[in-house]
């Protein structure tokens, strides 16, 4: 019982960080793609990915492979590295 409960607490955990770097990581797409002044639309275009695709990055509702994270980078003319930068 005690080990069901502390892997229950412990994927709670997991999840809530998770969810919190999602939030993190699209409002760092917002906010370079709207520094750029291209919308969700155009990013969508350049990036090979749908637009819907790219408001739930947005909003924090994706979880986004490494492909698509490289994908947007590109499409954003920005390093991964960049791209993770002053992810607050």
């Amino acid at each position: 019982m005690l080990l069901i409960v502390c892997r229950r607490i412990g994927y709670f955990i997991v999840t809530l960080v998770t969810m919190m770097i999602l939030k993190r990581f699209g409002k760092r797409i917002q906010q370079l793609r709207k520094q750029q002044g291209i919308s969700q639309e155009d990013l969508a275009f350049k990036s090979g990915l749908h637009r819907t695709y790219i408001g739930g990055i947005e909003l924090g509702k994706r979880n986004l492979s490494l492909n698509n994270i490289a994908r947007l980078a590109k499409a954003l003319k920005i390093s991964l590295s960049k791209l993770f930068e002053d992810l607050k």
